[in-house]
């Protein structure tokens, strides 16, 4: 990509439902009072990109909260198929070059890109999502304890199953979503050390379409519910939606993830069958970095949420889970535990 082409589509990517529509006040300058300076924010999106329903809508929901609270510009933009680390690079280069602050790359893969950006725009503040490897005093690594949520949705799905039997759909084999699985093996064996578990991973590698492919979320949900699971938790980002559709069609729980999934336009024909979600509030996390920034004290260094910040949790959104007392009760007490130390969730399966 040219730099010329790079301007131009920088450009045409605003907000907006397609992320294509130019951003119509990007000229604010912040809260009146304020002293800052930046146009915006910068906002890059992960595999899948915006409308997974879970992880990039997460992000874009606490971009739209942070633009709307603090009056002022933004611009969010779709990954592009196959694309390689220099092409994120430039991305963020570009956001950076424009005058956004801060600038936010939603997922791990950004983190070279993060790295190369902030060299060159050391006084424009980043952000990483999910990754806490990049080190430098314009960097603020937004990462979370996604086992802790996960082993509350694994109790939920101990108490909820009545086969003694559940699911684990992942969508690719890596370290950061073997923390989803460990979680959640862990908060099943709590309950009762005998549940069957199935495991099943979508891909080994991202590119090759582990979080961004339905149907190989709603495959490996067939899968597994022909196997004997009667409750499925997914930690897939977009195909995600294929395991929910899939469990919801066949009547069974399904447990969503990132976002409170029961509450998605997208999901609504399933919304009955999603027991809850094992949430970790990225869109909180992108909203404090750029509250930050406006405030004139940008975060730097690794931010860590967990159950007591409130930016991990288990979703109760469906009011057939909340009638379930027991399985309320049983997942109230295991986040107690949590947070007061009791118990220590693994983070490796």
């Amino acid at each position: 990509m040219t730099a010329a082409f790079a301007v131009l589509a920088l450009a045409a990517a605003g907000c907006g439902e397609t992320s294509n529509e130019a951003s119509q006040d990007d000229n604010s300058k912040g809260p009146a009072g304020s002293s800052y300076k930046g146009k915006g924010i910068g906002l890059a999106y992960d595999i899948g990109g915006q409308g997974d329903q879970s992880f990039n809508d997460a992000a874009y929901a606490g971009y739209s909260k942070a633009r709307k609270e603090f009056k002022i510009g933004g611009v969010d933009m779709e990954p592009g198929d196959g694309e390689s680390s220099a092409d994120k690079v430039q991305r963020l280069e570009q956001l950076a070059r424009q005058g956004y602050d801060p600038v936010i790359g939603v997922g791990f893969v950004y983190a070279p890109a993060v790295e190369a950006a902030a060299k060159k725009f050391p006084d424009t503040t980043f952000g990483i999502i999910d990754d806490n490897t990049v080190k430098a005093d314009n960097v603020a690594d937004l990462v979370f304890h996604e086992e802790q949520g996960s082993y509350l949705a694994g109790v939920a799905a101990a108490k909820a199953t009545k086969v003694k039997h559940v699911g684990f759909v992942g969508g690719v084999d890596i370290p950061l979503i073997h923390k989803f699985e460990a979680g959640f093996v862990q908060g099943v064996k709590s309950v009762d050390p005998k549940i069957k578990i199935e495991k099943r991973y979508l891909t080994e590698k991202p590119e090759e379409g582990g979080f961004s492919s339905p149907d190989k979320g709603q495959n490996a949900a067939s899968g597994q519910i022909e196997s004997g699971a009667d409750v499925i938790y997914h930690a897939a980002g977009l195909s995600g939606q294929g395991v929910i559709q899939e469990v919801g069609s066949q009547k069974k729980w399904a447990i969503g993830v990132d976002s409170d999934q029961y509450k998605q336009k997208a999901l609504a024909k399933y919304k009955d069958y999603i027991l809850g979600s094992a949430f970790k509030d990225v869109g909180g996390a992108v909203y404090d970095l750029t509250k930050s920034v406006v405030d004139g004290k940008p975060m730097k260094g690794e931010q860590r949420y967990d159950l007591k910040s409130g930016r991990v949790g288990f979703s109760d959104s469906n009011p057939k889970y909340t009638e379930m007392k027991d399985v309320v009760a049983a997942v109230e007490k295991a986040e107690k535990d949590i947070i007061s130390g009791k118990v220590k969730v693994k983070i490796v399966p």
